[in-house]
């Protein structure tokens, strides 16, 4: 798995303040009672459950988005939690990303992942404990918990990317050819470059993957699944920003 590619500085965790939680508002963000930084809410990082509307129009409702909620509710609700960082504090909405902790110890993002009622969503500059959270989201998906009995959140095969364009998927096949054009690395699924899924690594990203060991180069024939956030260009496409997006499967 690339996550074990991860730097054990990048591992580290900050601990913060405790903090009392005074609603929940859906399955991955909470909002305090008192403010800590000028926040009000903390977005659970590392995870992404199931999404409500909350308030945007047209936007439809996934499923099990209730039940995370709920299950967030009854883990944190008018519960004081301790908070620990491992990266960015801050969001561009202003809510704190933070992991969070119950008194009891209880790791709330591990517990959401168990449960299968959330995925890994890292990011570049916040990726501590991601190899903790991928191993706990692949059990949960072995034993079908939560939203791994749903098609809708299903590992998708590479020729079916190009039918959840814009949207956050995991999928997963095999690297067939991977070019480096002026610095940027392009790591296609298909024959047709023009038309099929491709991983996208920016020229600073490339250079992140090999100062951690990895060549990007290398990954041509490997079985992999990458996560992100689907494109169009020249056919459906995941930007990689860090090594944690993409396991190698064999």
């Amino acid at each position: 798995m690339l996550a074990a590619w991860l730097p054990a500085a990048a591992r580290e965790l900050e601990p913060g303040q405790l903090a009392l939680v005074s609603g929940v508002i859906d399955g991955d963000t909470v909002s305090l009672a008192e403010a800590i930084s000028g926040a009000t809410e903390i977005r659970l990082v590392g995870i992404q459950a199931p999404k409500l509307p909350l308030g945007r129009a047209g936007f439809r409702k996934w499923p099990l988005a209730d039940a995370a909620k709920a299950v967030l509710a009854r883990l944190t609700l008018n519960q004081r939690v301790r908070l620990s960082y491992g990266g960015r504090r801050l969001d561009r909405h202003g809510r704190l990303l933070a992991h969070l902790n119950l008194e009891s110890g209880v790791w709330v993002q591990g517990e959401m992942l168990a449960r299968g009622l959330a995925r890994v969503y890292s990011f570049a500059d916040n990726r501590a404990r991601v190899a903790e959270m991928l191993e706990l989201e692949r059990r949960a998906r072995g034993k079908r918990r939560g939203i791994w009995r749903l098609g809708y959140y299903r590992i998708l095969e590479p020729l079916e990317a190009v039918r959840r364009i814009n949207s956050f998927q995991l999928v997963e096949g095999r690297i067939l050819d991977a070019a480096i054009i002026r610095g940027r690395a392009y790591l296609n699924f298909g024959a047709n470059w023009r038309t099929d899924f491709t991983i996208s690594l920016a020229p600073k990203v490339a250079r992140l993957f090999r100062r951690e060991g990895i060549e990007p180069g290398a990954l041509k024939g490997k079985r992999v699944r990458v996560r992100g956030w689907l494109k169009s260009f020249n056919g459906p496409m995941i930007n990689a920003t860090h090594p944690e997006q993409i396991e190698v499967l064999e």
